[in-house]
């Protein structure tokens, strides 16, 4: 579970005033966004998917390269299946103790998981940016907070 540095910050390889930018690959498999991995495309929005698969890395304690993950199950679409009707099963279980089992906090771990998802959507153009993510972190931790 060691995310290398190459996996983020790709959209630094974009000039100034560009939006989007084609190059060769590079960075780690199942953290780049399938755009710059299938075409070299790179926008701010690679980074965005890299920060999902992340998120999703860091609740659940899998990563995209699991042995569990193979043909068309991946760890998005793991999450994406299991979603919320299973989020006790998805979620790292050093995360949730029996007895914390409180919806308040199930809540607030189902609405990581739905906003890594929205991070890590395979079209660009559904993918929310990272105002949208900061603003629904602050959501997030306020809810449970309360």
């Amino acid at each position: 579970m060691v995310a290398h540095l190459s996996d983020f910050g790709i959209a630094k390889l974009l000039g100034e005033g560009e939006n989007n930018a084609y190059t060769t690959t590079l960075g780690t498999l199942g953290y780049i966004a399938p755009e710059y991995g299938l075409e070299g495309s790179v926008s701010i929005k690679c980074d965005v998917y890299s920060y999902g698969i992340m998120l999703m890395e860091v609740f659940t304690r899998m990563t995209p390269s699991n042995e569990k993950f193979s043909g068309d199950l991946n760890l998005t679409s793991w999450i994406n299946d299991s979603m919320p009707k299973a989020i006790t099963q998805i979620i790292d279980s050093n995360l949730l103790v029996p007895e914390e089992h409180d919806t308040k906090k199930l809540r607030c771990l189902s609405s990581i998981m739905e906003l890594a998802l929205n991070c890590s959507m395979e079209s660009v153009s559904e993918r929310v940016d990272m105002k949208e993510v900061v603003t629904a972190l602050k959501n997030i931790k306020f809810q449970l907070l309360a």
